[in-house]
């Protein structure tokens, strides 16, 4: 999982950003942002500071690996 800039995260603070069943980015016609949980099933409030279902991250692996 590539890390991103926390400048272009909607959430900084979420749980969501750094889970290793990473969410899925809507944007609405608006430009509201929602962040979609594969485990929960669901568009839960942001940021997330708390999960049950929190997968940590994978450990980043370079080219020589």
């Amino acid at each position: 999982m590539a890390q991103r800039d926390p400048a272009e995260l909607p959430y900084p603070g979420s749980l969501c950003h750094t889970c290793g069943a990473p969410p899925r980015r809507v944007t609405s016609d608006k430009g509201s942002v929602f962040l979609f949980c594969p485990l929960l099933k669901r568009y839960p409030v942001q940021p997330v500071r708390d999960c049950d279902l929190y997968v940590p991250p994978r450990p980043q692996r370079g080219p020589d690996a």
